[in-house]
């Protein structure tokens, strides 16, 4: 009998093409359609096997699939699904820890740079058959010799400070977890309470999960603390920001500049603020989706799906329920 794996999100069709070559024979793939709670309860209702990476799963749509055993994330942030509905049902839970690491690793430093360099309107004024090249040079920094602060030191923070490595940048960074004082020599970073690092950072880099903590981490008080030549690169969640505070900020020039990959609505409205402001740099909550990294990650979850099929423990590293 096949095993039915549930894609609980849309997928364009060369990445189900991609899907379809990689899977292990016993197992079929299919996707939904649209993005609505009645699309995901139809779809899980005969899966044993359930794929979510941007479109929350509540416990009604977990609910809709009896025979499910394990609910895999296509990503490592799993602040999007109830996961106290899987564990009183004994459904397993994983991400694809470290999969996409690379990938957001590069997209944030080029940020960074966009961002120092006034890249985007740089463009957008050449395109429209300006040659604001004056303007560029004035409003430019350079990201090599600065401060960057990174929050969450996990595989993708990690990322990012290797990279900075080339720029001769000081890094410092904020985490639950210290590391230990060999391994953050050799990463080439200092570890700073949460405050410090706000105040002493040309750039900060948000690179952790939204958990109960992170929530609302970055909010008027935090952003006060911050240089007002300083620029922030959100690439972690929406919710690590105050989104109205951050726009605030902004607007009052009591910060520099923003790129945001991630928002607390998905898309976000038309009207947001964000989208509008000449110093914010906005993107689809793309820094993992890097093409050619895309096999690789679907190895990594089809992978631990055959696991659980043959009765085997899912790694340590991905095993969240």
């Amino acid at each position: 009998m096949t095993k039915k794996i549930a894609l609980l999100q849309p997928i364009a069709g060369e990445m189900a093409e991609i899907i379809q070559s990689c899977l292990p024979a016993g197992f079929t793939a299919t996707a939904v359609t649209g993005r609505s709670v009645a699309d995901l309860k139809a779809e899980v209702a005969d899966a044993e096997y359930a794929l979510w990476w941007d479109v929350p799963v509540p416990a009604e749509v977990l609910a809709a699939g009896p025979k499910l055993k394990l609910v895999h994330k296509w990503g490592v942030g799993i602040d999007n699904i109830d996961l106290d509905y899987c564990r009183a049902h004994g459904i397993q839970v994983a991400r694809t820890t470290g999969s996409n690491a690379a990938p957001v690793a590069e997209f944030t430093i080029g940020l960074m740079l966009a961002l120092a360099r006034r890249i985007v309107p740089a463009h957008n004024s050449t395109a429209a058959g300006g040659w604001a090249k004056n303007e560029v040079w004035k409003q430019s920094v350079m990201l090599s010799g600065k401060t960057v602060g990174i929050i969450g030191l996990g595989a993708i923070g990690k990322g990012v400070a290797k990279r900075l490595q080339g720029f001769d940048c000081r890094v410092l960074y904020h985490s639950r977890t210290k590391l230990p004082d060999d391994q953050a020599h050799a990463l080439g970073v200092e570890y700073r309470a949460l405050d410090d690092l706000l105040s002493e950072v040309d750039f900060l880099s948000l690179n952790c999960p939204l958990t109960a903590e992170t929530k609302g981490m970055i909010n008027a008080a935090a952003l006060a603390k911050m240089k007002p030549t300083a620029s922030l690169v959100n690439v972690a969640r929406g919710g690590v920001v105050v989104e109205a505070d951050l726009v605030a900020a902004l607007k009052a020039g009591k910060l520099r500049a923003a790129a945001v990959d991630v928002f607390d609505q998905e898309p976000p409205p038309a009207d947001h603020p964000l989208l509008h402001m000449d110093n914010v740099i906005v993107t689809p909550h793309c820094a993992s989706t890097a093409y050619e990294n895309s096999r690789r990650s679907i190895e990594h979850w089809l992978g631990n799906m055959v696991r659980v099929s043959k009765g085997e423990p899912i790694p340590e590293q991905d095993r969240v329920v």
